[in-house]
């Protein structure tokens, strides 16, 4: 089974990912000599987490979909998860109700959000769908950086486009970002259409792709900074501020502010 194909068994394929980056060193566990696999073996995240091997093993196979809270709560602690990691198990192992195919396919932004964020001036900003796609975006944000143009995809343009490792200054950590905020945004709705066809298309292409998407982190930053090359005016440093968008599931407006001294970077022109 390829790495990105966990719909399945997707609270198993979660739970086994985050086991086998777990250094045994690190845990005080013995050494038994080499490993066949890397981080924990089964037996010994159950017995981390106070419960028995043969039930632990049935989460991860996926033959027992229903852990108690208590039990998530003891495997998490155990795998040493964060808040953004703790909630997505949760949300795996009680996914919500199914929404309907027509909401998560053909995303768009709503006008008046397009309208507003194009009358800014100062502050870049832009939208951005569950799967990464540019809805919406004013000149600001598309002089900032090119790749924040409607029709674009974030994760591609990241991934496949050789040039992206010279925009994105911070390369390592945006695509780690963005696979994470994707692992986030989704949730436990793996079989949607559109994101098994981007996933399966990416991780074909790109190998350090498969390796992130292999790893099940989950993370969605709300503020930072983000450092880009920009093609007419050099390295740009700003912060951002990352906001849901109410009433569009999975859809965040990202509003950048100049870091303090670099006011003018924000407002390059474009050529005519």
């Amino acid at each position: 089974m390829p790495e990105h194909a966990d719909t399945g068994k997707p609270l198993g394929a979660f739970l086994r990912a985050r086991r086998e980056l777990l250094d045994p060193a690190e845990l005080g566990l013995p050494d038994y000599g080499r490993r066949r696999v890397p981080g924990l073996r089964r037996e010994e995240l159950a017995q981390l987490a106070g419960v028995s091997p043969h039930y632990y093993a049935r989460l991860e196979q996926g033959r027992d979909r229903n852990p108690s809270a208590v039990v998530l709560e003891a495997i998490a602690k155990a795998l040493r998860l964060d808040e953004d990691a703790l909630a997505h198990l949760r949300q795996l192992a009680a996914p919500p109700p199914r929404r309907r195919l027509r909401d998560t396919v053909g995303e768009k932004v709503r006008a008046g959000l397009a309208e507003l964020i194009g009358t800014w001036t100062e502050q870049p900003a832009v939208v951005i769908g569950r799967h990464r796609d540019v809805l919406a975006a004013n000149d600001l944000a598309a002089a900032l950086n090119p790749g924040f143009t409607p029709g674009r995809n974030l994760l591609r343009d990241v991934f496949l486009d050789p040039a992206a490792r010279d925009v994105y200054l911070d390369w390592t950590a945006i695509a780690h970002g963005a696979v994470a905020g994707v692992r986030s945004t989704v949730g436990s709705e793996l079989d949607d259409p559109r994101l098994t066809e981007l996933i399966g298309e990416l991780s074909l292409k790109s190998g350090k792709f498969r390796a992130m998407w292999a790893r099940h982190d989950v993370e969605e930053r709300t503020a930072g900074i983000k450092r880009f090359n920009n093609p007419l005016v050099g390295e740009v440093v700003v912060n951002y501020q990352a906001l849901s968008v109410t009433g569009a599931v999975g859809q965040i407006l990202y509003i950048f502010s100049a870091e303090p001294g670099s006011a003018q970077s924000l407002t390059p022109r474009r050529p005519r």
